[in-house]
C-alpha cells in the first residue's frame, strides 16, 4: 500500500482542551507497520473517559507527545498487512487491538498495532463489541482479580463488593465480571439505568441521588470487601463507615485526594486503605476478555454508535458523562 502514498481520513487534535469541537477531520498518510507491528483497516473503534482527559491535558506535559494528535486506543479491525517479525496474524484475520496510549491512533480508517497487544476476534463477537473490551474490561479485569482475588471461576470465600458508576465502561464490565465470581454486588447507578444494572447481574443497586445511595449504604446492611470506584467525587469519610474491618478501595480515577488518603491510610497502619489502581495493559488479559465475550458471559454493551464522519457526537457523548456502557465510532466504506 505505501507504494502509492494512500491517505485516509482521520480525526485529530492540534492542542490542549476544545472539547468536541476541538477535533479536525483530516486527510493523512496510511501508516505503515513496523516490523513486530500490524496494520488494520478499521471497523469500530471505542471512546473512553481516558481520550477526554488526554486531550484537557490531565497528563501534560507527558501525553500526548506530540500534536496533531489522532486519540483513541481501543480497536477491532481486519488485518491488511503485517511487520516482517510478525507471526501470529496475516491478511484478512479479524482482531481486537488496544494502541500505543503514547502515540495513540484509533480515530482513523486505519491504523497500526503491535502484534503483543493484538488478539484474534471469533465471528461471534461483532467489531463494536470487540473494540468496546481493552481498557475498560483490562482495567475491571483486574482491579477484580488482582486487587480484590475475586477468583472468576466462582471459587474462594464469598466477598462483598461495590461498585460505583455500574453502568459506565468499566462499570458494567465490573458487575458481570464480579458476578463470575463468589460474590455479592452492590452498585450504584443513575434512576434511568438501574434495571440495566439489575440485567446485568447485580444483587442490589443503588440510585446514587438518594440519601441512602449517596452514602453508598447497602440496601442488606452489608458491609464490603471490596469497593471497585469506577466513579469521583466520593470522599473517604463517605466509604469508611461501610467498609468490612479491612475493606479496601480500589480506586480507578486516582487523584490528589485520594493518593493523600492513600498515604495518610498506610502511614497510620488502618486496616481499611484506599487503593489507587492503573491497569497494565496485557495482551493475555485481552485475550481472556474476548474468550469470555464468544462464550457469552461477557457482553458490552453499546450506548451509541456514530460514522467517522460524525466521530465528535460520540466525543460530545462520552464528554457528557451519561453514556451507558460503550460509545463506538464505526469508520464508513
Amino acid at each position: 500500500m505505501a507504494e502509492n502514498n494512500p491517505t485516509m481520513h482521520a480525526i485529530c487534535y492540534e492542542s490542549y482542551g476544545g472539547g468536541a469541537a476541538g477535533l479536525k477531520h483530516v486527510d493523512v498518510p496510511v501508516p505503515a507497520p513496523k516490523k513486530d507491528e500490524v496494520l488494520l483497516k478499521l471497523e469500530a473503534i471505542s471512546v473512553n473517559p481516558y481520550d477526554l482527559k488526554m486531550q484537557k491535558g490531565v497528563m501534560r506535559p507527558f501525553l500526548p507527545r506530540k500534536f496533531p494528535q489522532i486519540p483513541a486506543s481501543d480497536v477491532a479491525g481486519e488485518v491488511v498487512k503485517v511487520g516482517p517479525a510478525v507471526k501470529k496474524f496475516k491478511p484478512g484475520d479479524k482482531v481486537v487491538a488496544m494502541l500505543n496510549i503514547f502515540t495513540a491512533g484509533g480515530l482513523a480508517e486505519f491504523t497500526v498495532a503491535k502484534e503483543n497487544l493484538t488478539v484474534a476476534r471469533p465471528p461471534e463477537v461483532s467489531a463494536p463489541e470487540g473494540a468496546g473490551l481493552p481498557m475498560a474490561g483490562i482495567t475491571a479485569l483486574q482491579a477484580l482479580t488482582q486487587v480484590a482475588g475475586v477468583k472468576l471461576d466462582g471459587s474462594g470465600p464469598l466477598k462483598n463488593i461495590l461498585i460505583t458508576a455500574a453502568s459506565g465502561g468499566v462499570g458494567h464490565y465490573a458487575v458481570q465480571l464480579a458476578k463470575l465470581g463468589n460474590t455479592h454486588v452492590t452498585a450504584t447507578c443513575g434512576a434511568r439505568n438501574i434495571d440495566f444494572v439489575k440485567s446485568l447481574g447485580a444483587d442490589e443497586v443503588l440510585d446514587y441521588k438518594t440519601p441512602e445511595g449517596a452514602a453508598l449504604k447497602s440496601p442488606s446492611g452489608k458491609k464490603y470487601d471490596f469497593v471497585v470506584h469506577c466513579a469521583q467525587a466520593f470522599p473517604w469519610s463517605v466509604f469508611e463507615p461501610n467498609l468490612s474491618d479491612r475493606g479496601r478501595v480500589i480506586d480507578l480515577t486516582p487523584g490528589a485526594g485520594s493518593m493523600m488518603t492513600f498515604a495518610v491510610k498506610k502511614l497510620t497502619f488502618s486496616k481499611k486503605r484506599l487503593v489507587p489502581m492503573i491497569a497494565t495493559v496485557k495482551g493475555e488479559d485481552l485475550e481472556f476478555l474476548v474468550k469470555l465475550a464468544k462464550e457469552g458471559k461477557l457482553k458490552t454493551f453499546i450506548d451509541s454508535t456514530h460514522p467517522l464522519s460524525k466521530a465528535e457526537d460520540g466525543w460530545a457523548k462520552s464528554l457528557s458523562g451519561r453514556a451507558t456502557g460503550k460509545i463506538i465510532v464505526e469508520p464508513q466504506d
